[in-house]
């Protein structure tokens, strides 16, 4: 069955492009022209949102905080699309929770090729909930476990902490998992410095005979394979490592 998409922006013609190119790529997709209006629907049947930022008196922004704080649709993905382009929009949809984001002018290729990434790395966990939820069972989780669904993203770099896989795009990464727990430390406090004795205890959690040469090779191995995000992988000398979100790194 195709997944389904609810694209939401209060310009009729740009609804009408991205419906058909969706629609050429095998989705079905219904549209809406306003917040208010996604607000009245039945939102359960949806696998992904696709949200303008800049509609009428409830912003994009603020409906998709609304949908993350809906208990029915928290975990459907979204994709904000926008005629911004700066590092603080970008910051604040991510924040929010969103899974990608698409500034305007685009090409509707590159909207359904980021759909399709995105439904690549979200679909089985949505349907894992949905099964759970149908059973009963995301209810009696406690919630620590119920954290594991959440997913950390920088950009086109996406971890999925629930099924431990990684994503640049809608390539899969390999990562072991000293790597992968690494990275997961990192994007969740983006800008954060983390000393090697921080590293030392929230990953390697007090193995004996774990070298400072260990974390140094581990992050030499993890740059490696996440280019072009290598490079926000920073070495503060003194302190220790964090994952910078600067757009003007050299």
């Amino acid at each position: 069955m195709s997944e389904r998409i609810l694209v939401v922006d209060d310009e009729e013609d740009l609804c009408e492009i991205i419906q058909y190119g969706l629609e050429k790529a095998g989705f079905i997709v219904d549209v809406a022209y306003s917040a208010e209006e996604v607000m009245k629907m039945n939102l359960n049947l949806y696998s992904l949102f696709l949200l303008d930022v800049m509609m009428g008196e409830i912003s994009g922004f603020k409906l998709g905080a609304y949908l993350k704080k809906n208990e029915s649709t928290k975990n459907i993905p979204i994709i904000f699309i926008t005629a911004k382009d700066t590092e603080n929009d970008k910051l604040m949809g991510f924040s929010i929770g969103a899974d990608d984001y698409v500034s305007k002018p685009f090409s509707i290729n590159e909207v359904v090729a980021r759909v399709k990434a995105v439904l690549k790395r979200t679909t089985p966990v949505l349907k894992q909930t949905l099964l759970n939820k149908a059973m009963g069972i995301l209810e009696e989780k406690p919630a620590e476990e119920a954290g594991q669904y959440k997913r950390v993203s920088y950009e086109d770099l996406c971890l999925n902490l629930h099924n431990k896989t990684a994503f640049i795009g809608d390539k899969e990464i390999q990562l072991t998992k000293k790597e992968f727990e690494l990275l997961a430390l990192f994007l969740s406090k983006p800008d954060t410095i983390f000393s090697r004795e921080q590293l030392l205890a929230d990953v390697w959690k007090g193995e004996s005979y774990v070298l400072d040469r260990t974390i140094d090779v581990n992050i030499t191995r993890l740059r490696k394979k996440i280019v072009p995000y290598d490079r926000h992988i920073v070495t503060r000398q003194g302190y220790g490592y964090y994952f910078s979100t600067s757009s003007h790194l050299s």
